[in-house]
This record gives C-alpha cells, structure tokens and sequence, in this order.
C-alpha cells in the first residue's frame, strides 16, 4: 500500500511528464536545525529511482554517520536520516531560507533528480498534524515513529490548515485533468491532511465523476500504519466501506481488493463505481498492473 508505490508504478505506464502529484506535507517536521518533508521526499526518492526500497525510505546504499553524531548533540534518537538524505534537507532548509517556497524547492530538487513528474506540495503555508493521546499532544511523525502508533488517540488535529492555501495552479489542475486518483494512503493523516486546504475538496466534489480512489484497507486490516485506529476515531468501519463513506462526497469510482467482492453492493449503494481488483502491490509488475487498471478504467 502507499501512494509511493503505487506512483512507483503509474510512471511506468503513463507519460511521467503528465502526472501532477500533489503530496501531503502535514508530516513535515524541523528537526537538527532542518526543515524535513517525509512524504514528498519518499515519493521524489521513489520516481528518481534511488529510494532504499527494503526500508521504503531514504536512499539506498546509505551511511549514517552524520546522524550518529548528531544524536550526541540533540535528543531525537527516535528520528532516522541517512548522509544522502540529510544532504536534501540540508539544500531544501537553505533554499527556505533564502526565501523560496515550498513549491519551488520541491520543484527545484526535482529537477536535479531529473524527475519529469510535477510533484506539489499541498500548500506553501505550514500545516501539521498532531495526534493528542494520553502522553499529550504529539506531531505525527514522533506518535508514528517514537511511539510506534501505540498511544491512544483523543484527537487528531491539522494547524494551520485554516491559513493554507493550495499551491497556485493545483485548482486549475483538478479542474482539467482527464483523471484524479487518489492513492491508497491513508485516508486521514494522508488524504485527509490534503482535504483540509481551502477549496481543494470543493474542487474535488465538483468534479467528482473522474475521482477514482484505491482502497487502503483489505479485508478489514490495513498493511501497515495507524488507519484502523484513525478511522475507529471518527466513527468509520474499517473496511474498504468505511472508506468509501468517508470519501464519498470526492470520488465517482472506488477500487476494492479482489478479497473484498462482496461488500461491493455496499459501497455503489452510495453511489460510487466500485470495480475489483488485487490492489496489493507486493513487487514491480503487481504496482504496474495497478496502475495500469486504473488508467484503463
């Protein structure tokens, strides 16, 4: 599951230079003085074909020597970074500093990797995403990497999201594309964290006949990752359904897991094409397949 791999497999059989991804950036996080956005960085690992794919994150053939040295100097033991991947947030935190936006680094790096994709963040205003649990309020990547998702959740919370503003042309983008997918993520801390800027789930709704979205849950159970626990929150099944009814507002066509057949009746009583499919993608062809059913719906 995750937009990275299933991205991973879109470039492969559509143009990359259509593609226009926008990424959730509720998980960026300061951290050693840096300005780190783990979504968009795995996503531009993954296209550029340099992400460590057996960890799923940061480079491959990686070294972490700078990072032994700096968890002498600051108390993020629970925080892993690479040399290489450090080196990113090195560049990305100068260029903030000199003044350019998030959309332009991000559009910057890419170009150094030579990524033919427009990858957008989801707004240049800083949104985060904090979950508050028994041990107080923590940002997102601390309750998921820290604590392992294991605190109980009383709240999940997106700041600033009420003075953000997607990135200029992402509406315009909505509003054109031949077809929006919104990948198997999840669907709070993920899609959701994108759902929250001004305007971009309205723009959504008004064009909700070419929404298609891929189910996060098979079966009940998520692959990895807190969504279970997100969803039991706001009052959602967990199942391909309960997901289905939280996006129904967006999306005119829902993708369910082979195993889940059955509940398909449930969902198109919402109104929703719902289409079977295997949808977990456990190597490169099965990504491939994917992402081709999908583009020939």
């Amino acid at each position: 599951m995750g937009a990275a791999k299933f991205i991973q497999g879109l470039v492969k059989v559509v143009d990359p230079s259509k593609l226009k991804i926008i990424i959730n950036t509720g998980d960026d996080i300061e951290l050693f003085g840096l300005i780190i956005c783990p979504d968009i960085d795995i996503i531009t690992y993954t296209i550029a074909e340099v992400v460590d794919k057996e960890k799923g994150w940061g480079y491959k053939n990686e070294s972490f020597n700078c990072l032994s040295i700096l968890k002498k100097y600051y108390d993020y033991g629970w925080f892993n970074a690479g040399d290489k991947d450090i080196a990113t947030h090195i560049y990305r935190t100068d260029l903030y500093r000199k003044g350019f936006s998030k959309a332009q680094i991000t559009s910057t790096i890419c170009k150094k990797l030579k990524i033919k994709s427009e990858l957008i963040p989801m707004s240049n205003e800083p949104v985060v995403t904090y979950i508050e649990t028994p041990l107080g309020e923590i940002h997102f990547e601390e309750y998921y990497i820290k604590h392992k998702s294991q605190p109980e959740i009383l709240n999940i919370s997106f700041k600033g999201s009420e003075k953000a503003n997607p990135v200029m042309g992402v509406i315009d983008y909505i509003k054109k594309a031949k077809k929006i997918i919104i990948c198997p993520s999840n669907p709070i801390v993920s899609i959701g964290t994108i759902l929250s800027v001004k305007e971009i789930k309205s723009a959504l709704t008004s064009v909700k006949e070419k929404v298609y979205a891929i189910s996060p849950i098979i079966e009940g159970s998520v692959v990895k990752g807190p969504a279970d626990k997100m969803l039991n929150f706001f009052g959602y099944e967990v199942s391909c359904v309960g997901v289905a009814n939280l996006y129904k507002e967006i999306i005119g066509h829902f993708i369910i897991d082979d195993k889940d057949h059955s509940l398909k009746p449930q969902i198109e009583e919402m109104n929703i094409k719902t289409y079977c499919f295997d949808i977990l993608m456990t190597n490169n062809q099965k990504k491939e397949n994917l992402a081709r059913f999908v583009i020939d719906l």
